[in-house]
């Protein structure tokens, strides 16, 4: 009990016997429980007494649709239901039912099944608990599978039980709520991606961005062009076949998550090189040569030529297996950091700016050779806002059509974001300064005499430093200084795991639950119904469900010290 909140005329000897037998009694628990999902939902109440009812050993979910996939998330959120029996670290307060029947059935009912996984799709659902019985009711199959996560989250124990008197309407706030994955710099199995999804879809986030591809490898098989890969990949063990991509993409039909592929360009590709060196400029040159311009953001250099006759068929080979093989109707295209110093190197470029041609130019070339192309496949492009807003290198935007391109801001915080609304372009939000996983971990450039002094470290070598807490990821308002016009064209955002130091041995820790914080931030927002930031409230809440995820299967990393949740506000700043 927290004597902080007794007001100071209770105090006295006797009025505090009698608050501590008041809140002793046990069919009258004073303050509402926390209800342990996450993320938390729109809208939750819990009416007193905040009872709670077993679960029947023979409990069953009543759907009588026919969506596979929705059959495959009963079957499976029914066993997980089950077998689960998960005790929260901290004991939930509430009065076990005796006089109702054990749970037995939860009756799910889907207002209509056809609407694809796709973007903008309804993932509303409204449950129902009242006593004896439970509801489920969505808009679309895809809210279904949101509704049956937050029923496994609220069954806890054993013999298992659940929150009876319980109301639930759910919706997210953001329709776009995902993770970018790379793929090149480093190699992730089949298993550590499955994982991945899988978790993202009980933090019911919706989007796989698969950077698939990069200068440093070309993991995936092409059908049309599988040299790319035979030459270009870490080998034969690492690389993804298009009956393993198709997997993966089915995988997440399954959990609700869609796939969206990304084939970087025309930056970004000295993989190509191994395979067609004649349409990639400054392949496999030292990225940062002494005494004059750099050739790449990092090591790994190369670009595809835009003025050379063999770049636009091969690329429009990789655009066409790509629509094959990813049904989503987002594309994403890339065309972030092209370097100066990479094109200007090559030879045929460098007598086409002689001749008074620029280097936007060129990327100018390389949009309209392709994005063209995108829209005839029924694709709409997603480009990193370097395309437009690149100090150096950038197209018109008169050659980007706002109705079939989508932007994804990943400098200067709400500043790009801001930008890109202005323009009247859909933003997808992946800033660096709160949104990149793998910063903080230094830098991974050789011999570098940075390291060699003491005293403060600053960001530690990692030049978008420091290492993106929780907190800081949770707190971040992705619409911040937005007019309401222009946060209506904020689709939502995704966090980035790139892979420079990153593969399958750390994904996990790197990703969770850095990304449950973003996930609810995306999904109900990080404010209480007040308009007050409620970091503070959720710190329990997450770590109860790292726990769980833990149990789950991943391998999520601590945010406190165990003791904190057992000890209510002790780990606290200020009481």
């Amino acid at each position: 009990m927290n004597l902080h909140y007794i007001p100071n005329a209770l105090c006295s000897l006797s009025s505090l016997i009698l608050l501590l037998f008041i809140s002793s009694i046990p069919t009258s628990i004073a303050q509402p429980p926390q209800v342990l999902v996450w993320p938390k939902p729109r809208n939750l109440t819990w009416t007193p007494p905040y009872s709670s009812i077993l679960l029947s050993p023979t409990f069953t979910i009543s759907y009588s649709g026919s969506n596979p996939y929705l059959q495959n998330a009963v079957s499976r959120y029914l066993r997980l239901i089950l077998a689960e029996k998960y005790t929260p670290v901290r004991p939930i307060p509430s009065n076990l039912t005796a006089s109702t029947q054990p749970l037995q059935t939860l009756t799910l009912s889907v207002n209509d099944e056809t609407p694809p996984l796709q973007h903008g799709v309804d993932e509303s659902y409204s449950l129902s608990i009242p006593n004896g019985t439970a509801v489920l009711w969505s808009a679309t199959v895809w809210g279904a599978m949101r509704g049956l996560e937050t029923v496994s989250q609220l069954v806890w124990g054993d013999p298992a039980r659940l929150p009876v008197g319980l109301e639930i309407w759910d919706s997210p706030l953001f329709e776009h709520r995902g993770v970018m994955l790379d793929t090149s710099r480093n190699y992730y199995g089949m298993r550590e991606i499955l994982r991945t999804i899988g978790a993202m879809s009980e933090n019911k986030m919706n989007l796989f961005h698969w950077h698939i591809t990069d200068s440093h490898s070309f993991p995936i098989v092409l059908p049309s062009v599988p040299e790319l890969a035979e030459k270009g990949s870490y080998g034969a063990g690492m690389q993804y076949s298009a009956e393993e991509v198709r997997g993966i993409v089915e995988f997440g039909m399954s959990r609700g998550v869609r796939v969206v592929p990304e084939i970087d360009s025309p930056g970004h590709t000295g993989s190509w090189a191994a395979a067609y060196p004649e349409i990639v400029a400054c392949a496999n040159m030292f990225w940062s040569p002494p005494g004059k311009d750099p050739l790449a953001a990092e090591p790994g250099t190369g670009h595809l030529n835009p003025l050379h006759p063999n770049t636009y068929p091969l690329l429009r080979n990789v655009l066409r297996d790509l629509a094959a093989l990813f049904p989503d109707s987002f594309l994403h295209a890339g065309a972030d950091e092209v370097i100066p110093g990479c094109w200007k190197a090559d030879p045929k470029i460098q007598a086409f700016l002689a001749s008074g041609g620029t280097l936007s130019q060129l990327l100018e070339t390389h949009v309209n050779a392709t994005q063209p192309y995108i829209e005839s496949l029924n694709r709409t492009a997603i480009y990193w806002e370097d395309v437009l807003l690149d100090s150096t290198i950038n197209v018109k935007p008169e050659l980007l059509s706002k109705e079939t391109t989508i932007l994804q801001s990943w400098n200067n915080g709400p500043n790009n974001t801001k930008l890109i609304t202005s323009m009247g372009y859909r933003a997808i939000v992946s800033s660096s300064a709160f949104y990149y996983l793998d910063c903080g971990h230094g830098d991974f450039l050789g011999n570098d005499s940075s390291y060699d002094k003491m005293g403060d470290e600053g960001n530690g070598g990692s030049w978008c430093g420091p290492f993106k807490t929780w907190q800081r990821i949770y707190d971040y308002d992705i619409t911040y200084g937005l007019t309401a016009e222009e946060a209506k064209l904020v689709l939502g955002g995704e966090v980035a795991l790139w892979s420079e130091q990153a593969d399958g041995t750390v994904l996990d820790p790197r990703l969770w639950p850095r990304t449950a914080a973003f996930a609810e931030a995306m999904w109900s927002g990080n404010r209480d119904e007040t308009g007050i930031k409620r970091y503070a409230e959720a710190t329990d809440r997450l770590n109860e469900w790292r726990y769980r995820m833990v149990a789950r299967g991943v391998g999520a990393e601590p945010i406190q010290p165990l003791w904190c949740l057992k000890n209510p506000g002790m780990c606290n700043l200020s009481q």
